[in-house]
């Protein structure tokens, strides 16, 4: 009896470990609800309950978090630049507007190289430490910029949070980038303006501490949308940006931009500027076809000469 007993013991110990272990393995394999949210496999070979992944992992179909080991493409690449660029651009507007023309270039390189220097620290500083590379996570969708949206409500009675930084680290990389830039500019743009200029580029820099935070909240909000728009952004602001210069400097034929070394600078920044819009648009994915649209860089001004002379106001009052 006895022997009995024990053996209906070890059978009814086995059938409990059998659907236990089967009740876990469907636990793990049970998909989180939700777009983005994930289980971590932990040490002891044992997932989480679900929730955020952590930075750098994102979740698979499997809703397992995987390690963002993908290679940013050319496209995010052009992203950061036009990050950079437009820190650039408004660092050299507002130099422009309020500095001295005689100490104007040095201004102008200052501003470049923090830009430059900060963008190529924050490389430095992402993962892998060190290097000039990124380990990214691919963008597949415009939720993936504002994961804080999509947290998940399960039986409508709790939501489940599950924000992180889907597109790492696209997202974090601008803010370390601002960051960095603005604590170089504090670092040296007030020397060069107390010992080389007399204090004569102050202005530039009150502007900027203005601006940088302005492009900080711009980014925490709009980020994703910029993505995805910011070809379109530089090709517009091109076009009005070149329009409004030649119409304030009254350009009306190729010699007056000739005539100043200032106006040719200024022009040859905005066909810089367009043809960086067409390459975002395009991307170069078929380098024979793109390739010959950079062509088009100065059509903008062209049809601005082109066509000034018919809107002259004194022509249309002589006309009554």
């Amino acid at each position: 009896m006895n022997s009995r007993y024990t053996l209906c013991f070890v059978c009814s110990l086995v059938v409990v470990s059998i659907f236990a272990s089967v009740g876990n393995a469907q636990a793990d394999s049970q998909v989180c609800p939700g777009i983005y949210c994930g289980k971590t496999l932990l040490e002891n070979k044992t997932y989480t309950q679900c929730g955020a992944c952590p930075r750098g992992y994102i979740s698979d179909e499997s809703s397992i978090c995987q390690p963002c080991d993908d290679v940013p493409s050319f496209y995010d690449w052009l992203y950061l630049s036009f990050m950079v660029l437009a820190s650039i651009v408004l660092h050299w507007f507002f130099i422009d507007w309020f500095s001295n023309r005689q100490n104007i270039v040095l201004f102008y390189i200052s501003a470049l190289v923090e830009c430059v220097g900060s963008a190529l620290l924050t490389l430095v500083m992402v993962e892998p430490v060190g290097t000039l590379s990124v380990r990214s996570c691919h963008t597949q969708r415009l939720s993936d910029w504002y994961t804080m949206l999509y947290n998940p409500h399960p039986g409508y009675t709790s939501t489940l949070y599950c924000t992180q930084e889907a597109v790492y680290p696209l997202y974090t990389m601008v803010f370390m980038y601002y960051a960095v830039s603005l604590c170089l500019m504090l670092l040296f743009r007030p020397l060069l303006s107390n010992r080389l200029c007399k204090n004569k580029g102050a202005a530039s820099i009150y502007a900027a501490l203005y601006f940088i935070p302005i492009l900080v909240v711009v980014h925490a909000v709009g980020a994703g949308l910029i993505y995805y728009a910011f070809p379109y952004i530089v090709i517009v602001a091109s076009v009005l940006t070149n329009a409004v210069y030649f119409a304030q400097r009254d350009i009306q034929n190729v010699r007056q931009i000739v005539s100043s070394k200032r106006n040719i600078l200024i022009l040859c920044g905005h066909w810089i500027v367009h043809a960086f819009g067409i390459i975002a648009i395009t991307g170069l994915k078929e380098p024979l076809v793109h390739g010959p649209l950079l062509s088009l860089t100065p059509t903008p001004a062209i049809f601005y000469l082109l066509t000034v002379k018919f809107t002259e106001p004194s022509k249309f009052q002589g006309g009554h």
